[in-house]
């Protein structure tokens, strides 16, 4: 019993690859030993290869089974080592799952998908953030970067990276240079403004020079600090304080105008915000404006701007983008139109 415990105990700790060349030899050699050794028991290879597998896997169903002493000599042989072995090799495999799911937990592994949307820094504001992206496109995969010990959302589309999002390493291993979208929210956990806003622009500067071609909106704590990204490509920016004081005071003067907001923000809330490119039809805004509202849509504004009211005779220029209010169902209908 000593030597059998030692026996197992080094075949746990033999390398996997030695494991699984190991038992994928035992069962082919004891599928040609069995056939050998009792062919009338075995008619075909496949019956010997069904009894080993059903040995070594302790099923036995009991269709067949050996006959001769030399058979059943080396059945014993198989119930003491062939099942030993093949229980270390799914014990193995058992295992590899699970180190791979505390891996994925712990933002260890490399993510491999394309067209996704990066979030750096977990917070409140990105919490609703991976809730609306999750809402609003069923298919889209959503990369995090924090410094958590864990991943702080549980999702199958949600994929969590460990690290400083400053450090080139951690964003190859969020694929950004694949990604579709990346959002940077500013550090809660930082009091100073100044501070923080000082650390999403070397936060944006290190995504620059790697996803180039990414849309990539960045939270300002302050509006005055959006001068010093100058000399970093960044596409929005998202203003905080400032936001969030104006839309307060704008409720306060216009009752009921904060639904309105929501409504224009939120996945959740109303009609949602859609962006479609014109058809050949539309010649001028007027006419992309009249079709849009006999589909039950708005037209509120073009990448240029909202004053789409006071440009309605204006001709509609190429690599135009225009905004519309709608239901979802109504959106789904215009881009198949």
């Amino acid at each position: 019993m000593f030597s059998l415990q030692r026996i197992f105990l080094k075949l746990i700790d033999l390398n996997n690859w030695i494991l699984l060349w190991s038992s994928t030899t035992l069962i082919l050699a004891s599928t040609l030993i069995m056939r050998t050794l009792e062919p009338e028991t075995f008619p075909s290879l496949f019956d010997s290869f069904w009894w080993v597998m059903t040995t070594v896997t302790t099923v036995g169903y009991g269709d067949f089974y050996p006959v001769t002493i030399a058979g059943r000599v080396y059945a014993v042989f198989l119930y003491i080592f062939g099942i030993g072995l093949i229980g270390v090799v799914i014990g193995k495999i058992i295992d590899s799952f699970t180190v791979l799911r505390k891996m994925r937990e712990e933002g260890k592994l490399d993510y491999k998908g394309e067209n996704h949307i990066v979030i750096i820094g977990w917070s409140k504001k990105a919490e609703y953030a991976v809730e609306e992206i999750l809402q609003t496109d069923p298919g889209m995969e959503i990369v995090l970067i924090d410094l958590l010990e864990k991943s702080p959302i549980k999702n199958n589309r949600v994929f969590y990276v460990q690290g400083s999002a400053t450090n080139h390493g951690i964003l190859h291993k969020a694929n950004i240079s694949g990604s579709k979208a990346v959002i940077i929210f500013a550090d809660d956990s930082i009091e100073d403004s100044l501070l923080a806003d000082g650390k999403t622009l070397l936060i944006a500067t290190a995504v620059e020079r790697i996803a180039k071609d990414a849309h990539t909106t960045v939270e300002v704590l302050h509006e005055e600090h959006i001068q010093n990204f100058v000399h970093v490509h960044v596409d929005e920016f998202v203003v905080t304080h400032e936001t969030v004081s104006r839309m307060a005071v704008r409720s306060a003067f216009t009752k009921g105008v904060s639904s309105v907001y929501s409504q224009l923000m939120s996945h959740q809330v109303g009609d949602d915000l859609y962006q479609i490119t014109p058809k050949p039809e539309w010649l001028t805004y007027r006419d992309a404006f009249n079709a849009l509202i006999q589909e039950g849509a708005t037209l509120i504004a073009t990448n240029e701007g909202i004053n789409i009211s006071r440009r309605l005779d204006e001709k509609i220029l190429e690599g135009t983008v225009l905004y519309i209010i709608c239901d979802k169902g109504t959106y789904e209908k215009i881009i198949v139109a």
